[in-house]
């Protein structure tokens, strides 16, 4: 049973359309990475799954169960949501906000999750939790952003473009963070990015989208060695990952 599933997914906002007939399935602990241009309905698809954005036709699943079917709260507080700016309560502490979705749960060891999750992305309790976000460096933001989503131990986290705001060296560094809890934790991600080599990075499988579509999913050695596409060739030569690139480095 995949973690993630959407299948003939269509949605259009006023006439533009901006999912045309979307399959895709994240298998648990797969990490899959939605790339294209701006409008091509990447964080469409992607809030989808956690019903900020409502279908016009298709099925969403999270874990074999209709999206339809589940209580919006109650399907957020399941899953583990990271945005661009990290979406930090300022007038709330680092542990505070780490702990809001344990809180909300009412999880028993709700604090040593907190300090677990911090833990985790390199931002011991001790030293952080009573810090203010505007405290904080960007690349620590994000991290504590990684920690909330992380907190309530979910099976699926969503990531929506989380490193984009990022210097260059803060963004390899909090991607790394990232990258280990998510393999050592095997959680189920669906990155949004604008990135390609990103993608290429952090996931096992990247799919392509262009107007609403998905023009390929693959690893990224597919869509290197075999684009399904010209869009997908120039998308993959302009991020200088072609094998000429890669074979010349």
């Amino acid at each position: 049973m995949a973690a993630l599933s959407a299948h003939g997914v269509y949605k259009a906002f006023g006439g533009v359309r901006a999912l045309d007939g979307v399959d895709l399935d994240v298998a648990p602990g797969e990490r899959v990475a939605l790339v294209g241009e701006s409008g091509s309905g990447k964080t469409t698809l992607l809030r989808c799954f956690n019903r900020m954005v409502e279908p016009d036709a298709g099925r969403v699943e999270v874990d074999g169960v209709d999206v339809a079917t589940s209580d919006p709260v109650a399907l957020r507080r399941r899953l583990g949501y990271v945005q661009q700016d990290g979406g930090l309560l300022p007038h709330w502490d680092v542990k505070r906000n780490v702990g809001l979705v344990p809180g909300l749960l009412g999880l028993a060891d709700g604090e040593e999750r907190v300090g677990r999750a911090l833990a985790r992305v390199g931002l011991p309790v001790d030293e952080f939790g009573a810090r203010w976000p505007r405290q904080l460096s960007g690349g620590q933001r994000q991290r504590v952003a990684l920690a909330r989503a992380l907190a309530a131990e979910p099976s699926v986290v969503l990531l929506d473009e989380p490193f984009g705001a990022l210097d260059a060296i803060t963004r390899v560094d909090v991607q790394d963070a990232f990258l280990q809890v998510a393999v050592a934790l095997r959680v189920s991600v669906l990155l949004v990015t604008h990135d390609l080599r990103e993608a290429f990075r952090l996931a096992d499988r990247v799919a392509v989208m262009r107007a609403g579509r998905i023009e390929q999913v693959g690893a990224p050695e597919a869509l290197r060695g075999q684009p399904a596409s010209d869009y997908v060739r120039q998308l993959v030569d302009r991020a200088g990952l072609g094998l000429e690139a890669v074979g010349a480095s």
